[in-house]
This record gives structure tokens, C-alpha cells and sequence, in this order.
């Protein structure tokens, strides 16, 4: 029996408003990307990276992390995140049940039977995207791994089996580096997963050039 004056903890599940911004026609479109942003960004300024591509058929879907903060202090600039350590697995369940209820709201809502589907996950966006695609309840067409690395933990199993995986990185990414670049080829190596890794010239962020290049080139 717990002493009276322990503290238990204790879960409950809630229903919360979750965010998502949208550029372009989403019923006529015949691509739609849900584009994940990273650590302390928004998804209304995320978005505008992806606004040159958009139009009655191309649409742009860009969920926001489910916790806010204060970026300095306690005031001024507000971004959001999509998990920490703490609660770690509460926290990947529920953002994975978020975006999986937001992408079959977004395709109920498109008018075509065999829309492409694009992920781009940036930065910390990155391993939200490949958990939520590896949780396998999603059909997609081109998985975009961009700034960004796949989390240690990643399940490989049924990862890429039927879509295109990119890795895409800037050769002066401060936070992508070469060392982690290196790291995940030979992790991907091991799990036997096919990809193509893109090399531009920048940093951390997704310029427009180097998208509209890759869009051309890759078909995405």
C-alpha cells in the first residue's frame, strides 16, 4: 500500500484544439503536402516557406505542435513544439493520433481518387514525420526528411516499402551536420532502407530555390 502522502500519478485522456494552416485549393488539388515544422516554430509562418508552390493543384497542409511556449521569458515571441522527454510516449501517441485524424480530414475533403501525397518533415518536425509515417495508417507517395534525422529509436520495418524517401540537408546546416548526416547513412544502411540524399548549398531552412529544383527533378 502507497503512504498517504505519496504522490501518484495519474493519466487521463482530453480533448484539445489543435491548429493547422492551409494554402491552396485542398479540393481540386492533386498533390497535397503536410509540411511539419520545427522546434519553436508556427505553422502560419512554416507555411509561407511553401507558398510559391500552391495553387488550385497543389495544396499545402501545416499542422502545428500541440504545446505553445514563450520562446524567451516570459513574453513576446510564442512557438511551439512538438514533444519533450517528459511524458515522452503520451506525447508521440498523441501527436500521431492528431495528424492521422487531420490527414483523413484532408483527404475526405479532396475530390481526387489518387492524389499525391507529400511529407516534409523539417528539423524537429523531421521525427514527428517518420514516426507518424512509420505508424503505417497513412498512404503517401514521397517521405522528405529535410534539416533534420531520424530519431534512434526509428522502426524501419515498414518504413519505405511504398513511397520515395529524401534526405535533404544544407552543407552549412549548423544542426544537421555532416557527423549526423554520416550517421544516418549508416543507419539506413543497416535497416536496408532506400533513399536519396540531397545536398544543397545553405543552412538550416528550406529555401525556395533549392524546393522548387527538387520539386522539378523528383517529381514531388
Amino acid at each position: 500500500m502507497p503512504l498517504l502522502n505519496m504522490s501518484i500519478k495519474h493519466n487521463i485522456s482530453v480533448q484539445k484544439t489543435a491548429v493547422y494552416y492551409s494554402s491552396g485549393n485542398i479540393k481540386t488539388a492533386k498533390t497535397i503536402w503536410f509540411v511539419l515544422h520545427g522546434y519553436g516554430m508556427l505553422a502560419k509562418y512554416f507555411i509561407k516557406k511553401f507558398e510559391t508552390i500552391t495553387n488550385n493543384e497543389v495544396a499545402v497542409i501545416a499542422p502545428e505542435g500541440l504545446s505553445k511556449f514563450y520562446t524567451q521569458g516570459f513574453y513576446g515571441r510564442v512557438g511551439a513544439s512538438w514533444m519533450t522527454k517528459e511524458d515522452r510516449e503520451d506525447e508521440i501517441n498523441d501527436y500521431i493520433n492528431y495528424l492521422n485524424q487531420l490527414y483523413h480530414f484532408i483527404i475526405g475533403t479532396n475530390s481526387n481518387p489518387d492524389t499525391k501525397i507529400n511529407i516534409v518533415g523539417f528539423s524537429q518536425g523531421g521525427a514527428t514525420a517518420s514516426r507518424w509515417v512509420a505508424d503505417g495508417k497513412i498512404k503517401l507517395h514521397n517521405f522528405i526528411l529535410w534539416a533534420s534525422v531520424f530519431p534512434d529509436d526509428m522502426n524501419f520495418r515498414s518504413f519505405g516499402k511504398d513511397f520515395s524517401t529524401y534526405m535533404v540537408y544544407g552543407n552549412n546546416d549548423e544542426f544537421a551536420t555532416h557527423e549526423h548526416v554520416k550517421k544516418q547513412q549508416e543507419m539506413l544502411n543497416t535497416s536496408n532502407l532506400k533513399y536519396q540524399l540531397v545536398e544543397f548549398e545553405g543552412k538550416h531552412d528550406i529555401p525556395e530555390k533549392v524546393l522548387s529544383e527538387q520539386i522539378e527533378k523528383n517529381n514531388w
